[in-house]
């Protein structure tokens, strides 16, 4: 499979796990409790796939980043977490951080 794709799918499961943290209540609810341990393991099993082809600052800087921002954007359209400006400038220079790291990969 495409490392990239597998990157995503890595990031998909990680964001779930994350998410279904606040969900379980402090694993005192089933089945939140089971996505934040079955999405944790297959995300950290998507990466080791993942490093085995792409470089492992590059790919941790997108996985961190973009996990960052969409979780924060979990928190606020189903949580009702605020978004204040400092908030949001924080994420910008998440997304900005992640984007030159990702950049400074190979053939750059």
């Amino acid at each position: 499979m495409n490392p990239w794709l597998m990157l995503a799918l890595a990031i998909v499961t990680e964001v779930i796990a994350t998410s279904s943290l606040k969900l379980a209540a402090g694993f005192t609810k089933p089945l939140p409790s089971l996505l934040v341990v079955l999405g944790y393991i297959a995300s950290f099993w998507l990466l080791s796939q993942v490093l085995l082809k792409l470089d492992l600052g590059v790919v941790y800087a997108i996985w961190c980043g973009v996990g960052i921002a969409v979780v924060a954007t979990v928190g606020v359209l189903l949580f009702g977490e605020s978004l204040s400006p400092l908030r949001i400038a924080g994420l910008l220079a998440i997304m900005i951080g992640t984007i030159l790291l990702s950049l400074s990969g190979k053939g750059h």
